[in-house]
């Protein structure tokens, strides 16, 4: 896993990953499929899905088994991130935070709680059925956190609106990284901070540019 915290400085902004495309890939095909998955955990996070979801992956991350118990089971069943970013990212009182891919709510509520009654938190999600969820959970957690539909790559946010902005874990899935971090650049004002956390592969892939759907969930 990789975590990585960055300084927002859009006139000096690296994008990682470049705007190089998948070969032998269809972007649009696996918006579709990630949307799918992620909605089909949101509605059945019980059943078998192709990638972790619930409170044992939340476990075994490190989250506080006590945070755990506290928060809302509708958070909690349906939560699919990589790490405990919401925990450990430094955020002072009364910070504005994106969290980025939000799904069902577990961190926007963790940071809700952090930013404190003078904070605002935002939780960005492209699946409705995740953020049914999401909003649930913060009415049942007593935490006022602004849920909406959007897309990482078209933010619906002003520039420099944010101070602080978390991904947990999309960037395997979305091929538009350059946008994203783009957008990042522009939401978060300068000098604010993003946190990011993503799986990496340790060893190369025998045929990186012949990926199947399921591969991707890997």
């Amino acid at each position: 896993m990789l975590i990585a915290r960055s300084i927002v400085n859009p006139d000096e902004l690296t994008l990682v990953g470049g705007d190089r495309t998948m070969p032998n890939h269809d972007s649009l095909r696996l918006r579709s499929a990630v949307h799918n998955a992620y909605s089909a955990a949101a509605e059945r996070p019980t059943r078998k899905h192709a990638f972790p979801v619930g409170r044992l992956l939340a476990e075994r991350l490190g989250y506080p088994v006590d945070l755990l118990d506290a928060l809302p089971p509708a958070a909690v069943e349906a939560f699919a991130g990589v790490s405990t970013l919401a925990i450990s990212a430094a955020l002072p009182a009364g910070a504005r935070v994106l969290d980025l891919g939000c799904g069902a709510g577990l961190d926007s509520l963790i940071l809700a709680r952090r930013a404190g009654a003078t904070g605002r938190v935002v939780g960005i999600d492209f699946s409705e059925a995740m953020l049914v969820r999401a909003r649930q959970a913060a009415a049942a957690y007593g935490v006022t956190v602004t849920f909406c539909r959007g897309d990482a790559e078209r933010l619906p946010l002003d520039n420099a609106s944010m101070d602080v902005a978390l991904v947990n874990g999309i960037f395997n899935l979305n091929p538009a990284r350059a946008e994203i971090f783009r957008e990042l650049a522009r939401v978060v004002r300068p000098d604010g901070h993003v946190y990011v956390a993503e799986l990496v592969l340790q060893e190369a892939v025998s045929k990186p540019d012949h990926f199947t759907e399921a591969e991707w969930f890997a």
